[in-house]
């Protein structure tokens, strides 16, 4: 049984030519299967995490987002590491992580964010 183990594992039982031509097709297998998970798997994840660390820091008051637990609202305040949410028009606010931020909608209208800042600079003078 011993005998047969090196045939059984696919070890070229001659030393030749065609030895080092097989481990380099074995060789370029690997790298091929290697090349394909990185375009298909490690690539596109990559470029979406780049796309979610923009959309988080680009986050500014008067956007609309929704939390990745399904909550919406309206970005009252943005700090370092949190945002404050309006969640209602009574004046409900949440606070979250960053993080948290599932996705914004920048296209909504800021009509409220408008009415705040004339408060802000009103309040200044």
């Amino acid at each position: 049984m011993l005998n047969n183990l090196p045939l059984l594992m696919g070890v070229p039982t001659g030393i030749g030519a065609e030895g080092s031509s097989g481990s380099y097709i074995q060789i370029l297998m690997i790298v091929g299967v290697f090349a394909v998970f990185y375009l298909l798997i490690i690539r596109p994840q990559r470029k979406k995490q780049k796309d979610t660390k923009k959309m988080i820091e680009d986050v500014k008051k008067g956007d609309k987002v929704t939390s990745i637990g399904g909550i919406r609202g309206t970005v009252k305040n943005v700090m370092e590491n949190s945002i404050i949410v309006e969640v209602d028009n009574k004046g409900a606010t949440l606070e979250f992580t960053k993080s948290a931020i599932g996705s914004v909608d920048t296209t909504a209208p800021v009509k409220a964010s408008i009415e705040d800042e004339s408060k802000d600079t009103s309040e200044q003078k």
